[in-house]
């Protein structure tokens, strides 16, 4: 049975430092596709792993005064490093719900074993991500990707993609998590050298993002509609309409 706790179209606006979040765009869309989706993305400073911290909170609080304008019902920070970095501060600033997206190290723990953990720096450097891996950090080897997230976000429209998974740790693993959503465009790739699950958190957030709106319509609602703004939306609206067909 389908149930809609919400009478409005819900107004969600998502933010990333580039390309990236659209993983997480369409993984929302799918799960909650009656929502109108916004897109506010900051292609010309990514990657945001490699900032300082108070630079990365006055890129973020700036595209945050731009999308309050839109009276969201919920904002998504599609950004791993965004969310460690600025999640808890803005959730104090803002009268709506600010969902961010985590490295699914739980995921990873819950199977066992070795797990790997891909993020940015500015991400395994974070208070956030210091508290999650005590929890769940087990045995987890953590690796932090430099220059990977803009190599995804210039060569996403090339064929190097495969290339760029060949430059991560050697290994045998029980799993690998991802800590950037960038990082999803080369899942598959990854999956292929370390044979083993592959977690991105993507399915999560959409899940939570469904719970805080109040809505289950999943995959039987009326489609609502995707705008991009800030950043390069040329581009960005390009890889939507290419990837939005497909499980990357």
């Amino acid at each position: 049975m389908v149930t809609q706790k919400c009478a409005a179209r819900p107004r969600v606006c998502l933010f990333d430092s580039g390309i990236g979040g659209i993983n997480l765009l369409l993984s929302c869309e799918r799960r909650v596709p009656s929502a109108d989706y916004y897109y506010f993305a900051d292609n010309y400073n990514v990657p945001y792993g490699n900032l300082a911290e108070g630079r990365i909170k006055e890129l973020v609080f700036s595209a945050f005064k731009k999308m309050e304008k839109m009276r969201p019902s919920a904002v998504v920070l599609a950004c791993n490093t965004a969310t460690a970095v600025c999640a808890r501060e803005l959730r104090k600033m803002y009268p709506f719900p600010v969902i961010g997206v985590e490295p699914a190290l739980r995921q990873a723990w819950e199977l066992g074993g070795r797990a790997l953990v891909l993020a940015t720096r500015a991400t395994c450097q974070s208070a956030a991500f210091a508290a999650l891996y005590e929890k769940y950090g087990g045995n987890a080897e953590v690796f932090a990707c430099d220059e990977l997230a803009q190599k995804i976000e210039r060569g996403i429209l090339s064929d190097e993609l495969s290339a760029f998974a060949c430059g991560l740790p050697e290994g045998e693993y029980s799993s690998v998590v991802l800590g950037c959503t960038h990082y999803v465009f080369i899942k598959k790739y990854i999956e292929r050298r370390y044979r083993c699950p592959v977690f991105d958190g993507m399915l999560g957030t959409a899940d939570h993002l469904a719970d805080i709106l109040g809505i289950d319509d999943h995959f039987l609602g009326v489609k609502g509609k995707i705008e991009f703004f800030c950043g390069n939306t040329t581009k960005n609206r390009i890889i939507y309409e290419r990837f939005k067909h497909y499980n990357v």
